[in-house]
């Protein structure tokens, strides 16, 4: 609907965006400007470049990975022992204690402008192009501009929702180091029935956003610990609130655990394709929003209470980010 026609109605909408990142720290959505014909676009192009992908050539190690492929068993989460401890046995994730290196691989790819200036120069590098795609940066830009589109759009509604100055969010993601970042797993190795492809993580970034996957797999735990199998509709998008979120809001989002696992119905889809001589790589159709690296990070207004203040003291998000790194292995 036309919002301008329509703004109690999209009001509502704001609410419910709002209210879905609160309590579950997930939302799914549907943009009338993203088709299932963009995502598989993407898709196949992915599955080929993993398929041929010496994890090498495209890498960039120096560069903690964040432009490039960074290959399988090289990133590993962080140690949630402690918090998957106090899970009770119905809801506990299948993730190793302690985490173990992730046999996926992944393909960062800057989107949108890049600041003009900035200190954090490594989160903002130039981007690696793979040879033998000629149409790979038409490919990546289509649907990379897409999934940011759609992520300005519910930032604002989120702000919206949260009755705070519509551009609360979207102001501070301008010249952000937004990165398409598809995840490929390659079930010709790791197609076993409970392999976790990712282990249980939250993401370092502002809000994640993801076209339908061909397999499914991905799980998530509310704000109240419980576990949800994620089915995403053909045709919609999923969005999950990352740390800078949870940074920005002192804990009324909070980022949003999940994991990426074989599953029963996975290793149907693997069967089903096998047999049909498609690609047996799952490809993950994600980009990370970010909040611009030289921003400071701190509880906006109404969630700057004391307690939240004490909380997430003032941190500029490359700095954040640069913690996270560390923290999972990209930056040695």
């Amino acid at each position: 609907f036309n919002k301008e026609n329509n703004l109690e109605l999209y009001q509502i909408e704001c609410k419910k965006v709002a209210e879905a990142f609160h309590k579950y720290g997930v939302c799914i959505v549907k943009d009338p400007r993203v088709n299932e014909s963009n995502n598989s676009t993407f898709l196949n192009m992915m599955e080929q470049y993993f398929e041929q992908s010496n994890g090498i050539d495209d890498a960039r190690p120096d560069l903690s990975y964040q432009v490039g492929v960074t290959p399988e068993r090289t990133e590993k989460p962080r140690d949630y022992c402690s918090k998957i401890g106090s899970i009770g046995p119905d809801d506990k994730p299948l993730s190793p204690c302690p985490p173990e290196l992730d046999p996926k691989w992944r393909f960062f790819w800057r989107v949108g402008e890049p600041p003009k200036s900035t200190k954090f120069k490594q989160l903002n590098a130039e981007p690696v192009i793979p040879k033998n795609f000629p149409q790979w940066t038409e490919v990546m830009n289509m649907w990379g501009n897409k999934m940011l589109d759609a992520l300005l759009t519910i930032a604002e509604m989120a702000a919206v929702g949260f009755n705070i100055p519509k551009d609360s969010f979207t102001s501070l993601m301008a010249d952000g180091p937004h990165l398409l970042a598809p995840t490929g797993s390659d079930f010709n190795k790791y197609g076993q029935l409970n392999t976790v492809l990712a282990g249980y993580h939250t993401d370092l970034n502002f809000l994640t956003i993801h076209g339908k996957s061909r397999f499914p797999g991905l799980r998530l735990w509310t704000r109240e610990g419980k576990k949800v199998n994620v089915a995403v509709p053909d045709g919609c998008l999923l969005v999950q609130a990352g740390k800078q979120i949870e940074y920005l809001t002192g804990g009324y989002i909070l980022a949003g655990f999940h994991e990426v696992i074989v599953s029963e119905s996975t290793v149907k889809v693997i069967q089903q394709r096998k047999a049909n001589n498609q690609s047996l790589w799952r490809v993950s159709s994600t980009c990370f929003g970010h909040i611009q690296s030289d921003q400071l990070l701190q509880p906006l207004p109404p969630f700057d209470t004391p307690e939240a203040k004490e909380k997430f003291p003032p941190k500029f998000t490359g700095d954040l980010v640069q913690e996270e790194l560390l923290a999972i292995s990209l930056t040695k």
